[in-house]
């Protein structure tokens, strides 16, 4: 399969690049790609939250008053739900939200991601992608000259300019490509990806 080559300079084609029909020509599954963008965001969540039931506060330990006797309603501890300063009757705990997820189904749902995007016109393919400086506006340019706003910038290695050019837009963003991940790559309007980095994924995804 051959997939054009834009030259950033001039924003036009200049010749293509042979890439990978089992990547870039695997069917779009529907389910897989969902399970595996769930059990992505699911690993993201923290489940930190909790609070003290009734045998966690402290104090409580002595009965409050006799049983009988007093004429107010039998109690056995001070720390029960119903009381000021006691546990509460179905407190929160931590969890665990992250899902299972085979590498082998990984890597397939990558793979209909990435030939999805090709083949509904979302996927550019760039001979190179940097900046001489780490400046938002001179990074616009370079996607102004593509014809986009909204995409993620896949390159083959870290480049500190480029990152720190982007992070002060919410529409692009910029990886490598040992960083990127299913939620990424259908987060944005476009993916341009450099001439290196495409070689480098069809070596990660073989």
């Amino acid at each position: 399969m051959e997939l054009k080559l834009i030259e950033l300079s001039t924003g036009k084609e200049n010749g293509t690049v042979s890439v990978s029909d089992a990547l870039f020509g695997t069917e779009f599954n529907e389910a897989l790609v969902h399970q595996v963008v769930t059990a992505y965001m699911s690993g993201g969540r923290q489940g930190t939250k909790a609070q003290k039931n009734r045998a966690a506060v402290s104090g409580g330990g002595a009965k409050p008053w006799n049983q009988k006797g007093t004429g107010r309603a039998r109690a056995g501890t001070s720390r029960g739900p119903i009381w000021v300063g006691g546990g509460r009757a179905f407190p929160g705990h931590n969890r665990d939200f992250s899902q299972k997820v085979n590498k082998k189904m990984y890597r397939g749902a990558m793979k209909s991601i990435v030939a999805e995007l090709n083949r509904s016109g979302r996927l550019i393919v760039v001979d190179d992608f940097t900046v001489d400086a780490p400046k938002t506006k001179e990074f616009k340019a370079k996607l102004a000259q593509l014809n986009v706003t909204d995409a993620l910038v896949i390159t083959e290695g870290f480049d500190e300019y480029l990152y720190l050019s982007v992070r002060n837009l919410y529409s692009a963003d910029v990886c490598d490509v040992a960083s990127i991940d299913p939620v990424s790559l259908i987060g944005f309007k476009n993916v341009v990806m450099t001439q290196g980095a495409v070689k480098q994924l069809e070596e990660q995804l073989a």
